[in-house]
């Protein structure tokens, strides 16, 4: 590998950003910042804010939705509406 390419970051955990994000917010309400700081926090928290929906939505794909037949309940695997596809 050549010396200037970058190795790709490994994802935090959803948990890991969200303490974070949660921690940049407090940070920005609490409002006793520098400019710069404040534009730094921001750009970081919404890096966050993007991971953590990236993750919520791969998530959302693995769910199983429970649905009731027949007055059981049986697991079905998730499908999102395909309504847009011919």
């Amino acid at each position: 590998m050549a010396e200037n390419e970058e190795v790709p970051k490994p994802v935090e955990s959803f948990e890991t950003c969200l303490d974070e994000l949660e921690q940049v917010v407090k940070q920005l309400e609490a409002g006793d910042l520098p400019l710069e700081r404040s534009l730094e926090l921001f750009e970081r928290g919404m890096a966050l804010s993007d991971t953590c929906r990236k993750q919520l939505e791969a998530a959302e794909t693995r769910v199983e939705m429970l649905i009731r037949k027949d007055g059981k309940i049986q697991a079905e695997p998730f499908r999102p509406d395909k309504s847009d596809k011919p």
